[in-house]
């Protein structure tokens, strides 16, 4: 992989970051501290989540599930981050996992979760 990709692939991980923390989500890259391959892209205060970022232009929809599917450890569940230029943030995850990733959401002031 070549500096402007890896650099952008930083980029990325630190818009990701940002976007989620937007949402009231603590998150932050993983690989500036502690770089184990296999790990999630970013540290979160959801631990049951295990996030895989991609900011790429032509993006393999199931590769990509299935490198955080494989790199996720057990009890966690695989979630896509994808973002192209000029497009907003999309979170990707396997529909099987869509009410175990509800579940782990922080509940939010203002919202019902019943």
């Amino acid at each position: 992989m070549g500096k402007m990709s890896r650099d952008k692939g930083k980029r990325g991980e630190r818009e990701a970051a940002k976007a989620l923390k937007d949402l009231g989500i603590t998150a932050r890259r993983a690989q500036q501290y502690c770089g184990v391959a296999g790990d999630s892209d970013l540290i979160t205060d959801i631990d049951k989540l295990h996030f895989e970022v991609k900011r790429v232009e032509r993006f393999n929809l199931y590769g990509a599930l299935e490198q955080a599917d494989g790199d996720r450890k057990a009890g966690q569940v695989p979630v896509v981050l994808h973002r192209k230029n000029g497009k907003p943030w999309a979170v990707i995850h396997y529909l099987k996992d869509w009410n175990e990733i509800a579940e782990a959401l922080p509940v939010r002031e203002g919202r019902d979760n019943t």
